[in-house]
This record gives structure tokens, sequence and C-alpha cells, in this order.
């Protein structure tokens, strides 16, 4: 039927207009089956899903039987007039259908669509950027273990690292908060008031002679002489008689009797360091001090009784030793009464920030400079280091770029990790493996992937149009990887 009233063409006149003209999609569905009608900004979104439209391309088919699936399902649920969001092709959209009756008795169904990917993104980058913000002062919260400075903005990062700074322990002490250190520490002071042998294990530079300090000064023997030998300094004869003392005449040069350090420290406490470099002479002599308390002096004959706690320590492998016939396996037994066994820095990564802002600390102090602030890319790359030299290294390192810092940060251009024999920096392959030994290849591949959003957005400064051309990733995906490992844009940009 043709229309020709003037006021009715005029209406419809009008109606195109205003749907020509709005920025939000309109399609008209007709009973579920087809689009008799899409206005401009529908077409340019979907292409021409119009029943007139005979050359319509595959995917246009597949969006043109989605739309009125969408149709079929909110008819049978009675659900028009409802708003609901979805996502299709990378982005954002949501529609309303508002159902009505053609002149001819047709079920027709008005289908609203809008864009909201630009909304949503921007969103969600504000998201991400507040959920920094939190997760860096929930951090340095922790780290203070004051309350009262929630919610405080990033412009206080400074202050707050000073602080830190101040209030880190003691020299003496031993510093972190990880599971492994925080059960160490347990165990030393469940021990330290016995008076039993004590055998520290651990690699060079995890930290020996601190623990024996700890189980000493815990002990009810804090008050009492404790000596400290380290026994792959002295020659097997010196090391004797300086254990144990001599007797006048005992050898060239003995011209009067001399007591020992057992005898001196008799009460007190003596920690024998590198327990595994000692002979098989002074590993008998060694064995009868432990098992009978008393020593015999160099050229003499008379057992003296001795009261004397010994804490040795060794960065060895006793038990090889033992099997290799290198090491007296009774004497090994009078020593591992009780073992205490340091893990390496590598397997307790959560005590490095504590560590490095200990050293700081002890370092500005000493050189006196002013540092009061480590940037994140400079603890990340701490945290990435394998550490051979264990908590030594980190020492080292941080002593070294406090001293070369020429400001009150410290930077790239000061961090330099400690060689390793051959001269060769610990970053090959074989370190890296042994990072990531024991994790699943799911963890591998979100820590690579997290590394390399960071590194192209860090490049990109912060960019993220730029970083994902660069990727070559959709832009929603994009930004919700960014969400899932908490990387915010701001922190690249610069």
């Amino acid at each position: 039927m043709k229309v020709t009233d003037p006021n009715c063409l005029r209406l419809i006149s009008n109606q195109k207009n205003l749907l020509n003209a709005i920025p939000e999609m309109v399609l008209l569905v007709k009973n579920a089956q087809s689009v008799e009608y899409m206005n401009p900004s529908a077409i340019s979104f979907f292409g021409n899903l119009c029943s007139s439209n005979t050359k319509m391309k595959p995917n246009e088919k597949k969006l043109l039987g989605i739309i009125l699936n969408i149709v079929d399902t909110a008819h049978a649920n009675k659900s028009f007039g409802e708003t609901i969001a979805t996502s299709y092709e990378n982005t954002h959209i949501e529609y309303t259908l508002a159902p009505f009756e053609g002149y001819k008795g047709d079920k027709l169904q008005w289908f609203f669509i809008r864009d909201l990917t630009d909304n949503k993104n921007q969103l969600e980058e504000l998201s991400l950027f507040h959920n920094s913000i939190e997760t860096i002062l929930a951090h340095k919260i922790s780290e203070l273990k004051e309350s009262e400075r929630m919610r405080k903005s990033l412009t206080n990062e400074l202050n707050s690292l000073k602080e830190h700074l101040q209030e880190q322990p003691s020299e003496g002490n031993m510093v972190g908060s990880s599971r492994a250190l925080t059960e160490l520490r347990d165990m030393v002071f469940q021990v330290a008031k016995s008076d039993a042998t004590i055998l520290i294990t651990g690699e060079s530079g995890t930290g020996k002679e601190l623990v024996a300090n700890l189980l000493r000064e815990s002990s009810n023997r804090n008050d009492k002489p404790f000596l400290k030998i380290n026994c792959n300094t002295i020659s097997d004869s010196l090391l004797e008689s300086d254990l144990f003392g001599h007797e006048r005449g005992a050898f060239t040069g003995a011209d009067s009797k001399r007591k020992g350090k057992f005898e001196v420290v008799d009460g007190g406490t003596i920690f024998l360091d590198e327990i595994g470099d000692i002979s098989p002479r002074m590993q008998a002599a060694l064995l009868r001090v432990l098992q009978d308390g008393e020593i015999i002096r160099v050229g003499g004959n008379i057992p003296i009784k001795i009261d004397v706690r010994v804490i040795a320590a060794t960065n060895r492998d006793l038990t090889v030793m033992v099997q290799e016939g290198s090491f007296r396996l009774d004497l090994f037994y009078r020593l591992n009464i009780i073992n205490i066994s340091i893990p390496p820095l590598r397997e307790r990564k959560e005590d490095i920030i504590d560590l490095t802002t200990h050293f700081i600390r002890k370092y500005r102090q000493a050189f006196k400079k002013d540092i009061s602030f480590l940037p994140q890319s400079i603890l990340d790359k701490l945290l990435m280091h394998n550490w051979p030299g264990n908590v030594r290294e980190l020492q080292n390192v941080i002593q070294r770029a406090v001293l070369m810092a020429k400001n009150n940060a410290i930077t790239e251009n000061e961090l330099f990790f400690d060689m390793q024999p051959g001269g060769h920096e610990d970053n090959s392959k074989k370190n890296y493996l042994d990072q990531i030994d024991g994790k699943s290849l799911k963890t591998i591949i979100a820590e690579i992937e997290k590394d390399v959003i960071e590194f192209s957005l860090k490049k990109n400064r912060g960019k993220v149009a730029e970083t994902v051309e660069q990727l070559e990733i959709g832009k929603t995906a994009f930004y919700d990887k960014m969400k899932r490992y908490n990387i915010s844009p701001k922190d690249h940009s610069y």
C-alpha cells in the first residue's frame, strides 16, 4: 500500500532523518527472520544485513544469524526492554529490543545497539591506574607496618622509602620476612638455649656467621666468652696449638706453656667456621672434645676437662665427604646433632627487598649519601638475578651502587652484578633455566608475557595504541592482560 497522505509522509521523513542522524546503531527486525532496515551507523559497523542485500558476505550472514537468534531468544524469554551488555570481535556493546506491531500485523522489533568500547577501555585504564596506586601503597604500608598510611598518593613514595630505610633492623639481625627465613629464625630461638652442638650448613654468602652470632646471643652463655675460628686460614699444626694449647718445649719456639682457645673460652661458645676443611688429625682431636669434653695440649698427655659449646659451619656437603672418606663419620654425627640449613637467596627472593633497603640504610650512613629512592625497575632487576653469591653478593652490589650514586636515587648506571669465576656475569642460559626450574609451563609463559608487555610499554612510553600495534594484539585483549598482571600504562610513561 502506497502512502500518499502529506502528514504521514512528513512523519515518515522526520523519523527517517532522526534514525539516520543518531550515532547509535538501529535495526528493524521482522518476525525474528529478517532485517528490514538499518541506519547508517549500523551499516558502517555490521555491514548491510538487510533482506534486500542479495550479495551478502559469509561473515555478514553469520552475523545476521546471531542477531536474529538474539531477537528470537528475547521474544521467547519476554525480555524486551532490558538493556543487555555483551562483546563482539574485541568491541563492547549493549543493546535494547523494543517490540511493536506493523500495520500489516507483522511482529517487528527495534534493535538499538550502542558501542561502549572506548568508554570501557577508558574505565579499565582508570581502574588499572587506580589499582596500581593501591598496590604500591599497600606494599609500602606492609613494610612500614603503619596502617595509618593507607590511601596516600604515589607522590609520598619518596618519603615512605626514607622512613622504611630508617626503620630497618640494626646490624647483626637476620633481615627478611620470607617463610623460609621465619622458620630458620624460629629454629634458632628454639635450640639456642640448649648446649647441644650445632652444625650450620649453606652456600657461601648465606649468612652462617650471622646465625652463629644469633645462636650465642640467644643462649644461656651470652655473657660468657665467644671466639670465632676460621679453620681454613690457619695451618694444621698452628690450628691444633691455637685450639688446644701447648706445653713448654712441645715444638721449636714453644718457650712456655700456653692455653688454647678451648681453655680460654671455657664456659662459653666457640664457632668453628669452614669445619669441612680440617685435616684428619684435627678431626680426631675435635672428636675427643665433643665426645669426652676434654682436650690434650700439644706435647702433653694429661686430659683437661672443658665446658665449651661448639657451633660449626661449612659450605661443603659433609655427607659426600664422609662417603669419599675425607671426613670422619663419627665426627659428622657428633657435629650434626642439630643441623641448621640456610637456604640460598634465590630460594627466598621475598627477602631481597628487605635486604636491599637494609644495605641501603647501612651504606648511605657509611658513605654519607642521601639515598632515599629506589626505582621499581631496579628492584625488578634485583629480583630477576640468580644471586650465586647469595646475601654477600647482594651486599656488594648495593654497597657499590650507593657509593657510585650521583643523587638521591639508585639508577641502572650504578647497578653492576658481581662477575663470576671466568669473568662472565651470571646470566647464562643455565642460570635462567635454574630460575624457572620447578615452575609450571603456564606460570613461565605468564611471567614472560608480563615482561614483554612491560618492556613494550616502556619502549613506547606508555602509549597503548602503539604497543598494541607492535605486539599485533587486540586492544581489548591487551587491556585484559594488563589488568591480569596489574600493569598500568601510566607507570611506563615519561
